[in-house]
């Protein structure tokens, strides 16, 4: 019992009976010391070869290690059995023990990564047939404000104008295709690529690629318009045809032939490949294989022509440039073949007309 003087104090003094007193005192030990985790080698760590003996450890070589890049399909590196790291004798080694890619040395079959879905590949394809439709009308209706008459051009102002519209459509549908694509940035290299590297290369030269594709496009569309003719008897009339409508102004003077070469030798292909190889071709690799995306791309060009009976030439044209373009990654490899091949008619044209043929004859003769 406290006695009541020792609550006024500010010390209260306890005391402890003499069984807790001589009881002996605990004793606190600290644990033993833990050892540090083991460290693992990583991919990204430097690649050490050592010689690890019982009672030293000898650095030989220390190298950077990067690992190599993983392509599609391609097997994850393998590392060294555990019976192997359990003789005299351990190294660490990353190697890559699988199979060689089969697909490596055939870019042709490889895809695209794009990054859009099939949303926004059918927004653009509409957006581009609209506003090549609605550029054509407002020429029209633009053209008899301006005081310019079909009747009263000459045919170097009708070459002018084909220019300029066939240029003004260019600029729009492009702006359409890199407006929309461009909210998916960063794309992939090999998306919308104009490279003027290696030209000559045999794996991807474009240069090399473009005459190799235009020697086969010649050789297979004559062989598919010699089988139309075969098989059908007779061949379609031409009267559709855009040819036959600019066969006034071929060979008519220096300034047209100009400007007809720079719309079906430049804007033409620079806006029809990039459309049809550059977006839809290559958005198609991600739901089909790349040769059925070729196929499909090409169709869809032969019938954006709008002459069902060309539709055979043109089809097998479009899958030369597709394959062209799957082969190389670069759009100056179809470009380069569609333009050789729009100039180069236009400039045996006007060859044939200045040494007196009828080309028009001839032009709706072969058809």
């Amino acid at each position: 019992m406290i006695p009541p003087a020792a609550l006024s104090s500010p010390f209260v003094a306890v005391r402890l009976p003499a069984s807790l007193l001589a009881a002996r005192p605990l004793s606190w030990s600290a644990p033993p010391p833990t050892s540090p985790p083991r460290r693992r080698w990583k991919r990204t760590s430097p690649a050490i070869l050592a010689v690890l003996q019982p009672s030293r450890r000898v650095a030989v070589a220390a190298t950077p290690f990067l690992p190599p890049p993983r392509t599609r399909g391609a097997s994850p590196p393998k590392l060294l059995p555990r019976s192997a790291q359990r003789r005299g004798l351990r190294f660490v080694c990353f190697c890559d023990g699988g199979e060689k890619d089969s697909t490596s040395d055939w870019p042709i079959f490889e895809r695209w990564d794009v990054p859009w879905k099939w949303q926004t590949v059918a927004l653009t394809m509409i957006a581009c047939g609209l506003s090549f439709v609605l550029i054509g009308l407002a020429e029209a209706s633009v053209l008899p404000y301006l005081g310019l008459q079909d009747q009263a051009l000459s045919l170097n102002e009708k070459a002018e104008l084909l220019f300029a519209g066939q240029f003004a459509v260019t600029a729009v549908v492009l702006g359409v295709i890199y407006g929309i694509t461009n909210s998916f940035q960063p794309l992939p290299d090999d998306v919308f690529c104009y490279d003027l590297r290696e030209p000559l290369s045999l794996r991807n030269g474009w240069l090399l690629w473009a005459c190799i594709g235009f020697v086969g496009a010649l050789i297979a569309i004559a062989l598919t318009g010699a089988s139309a003719a075969i098989f059908s008897g007779e061949s379609p009339q031409r009267e559709t045809d855009a040819l036959v409508k600019l066969l006034p102004l071929i060979g008519s003077s220096s300034v047209s032939t100009a400007f007809l070469v720079g719309i079906t030798g430049v804007l033409a292909p620079l806006l029809e490949e990039t459309v049809f190889r550059g977006f839809l071709m290559v958005s198609l690799t991600k739901w089909f294989p790349t040769p059925v995306s070729v196929l499909i791309a090409a169709a869809v060009f032969a019938l954006a022509h709008l002459t069902p009976g060309e539709f055979p030439q043109l089809f097998v044209l479009g899958t030369v440039l597709g394959f062209s373009y799957a082969q190389t990654r670069n759009l100056l490899t179809p470009i380069t073949i569609h333009a050789l091949w729009n100039s180069g008619v236009i400039v045996l044209l006007t060859f044939l007309r200045l040494q007196g043929y009828d080309i028009r004859e001839l032009v709706q003769g072969s058809s």
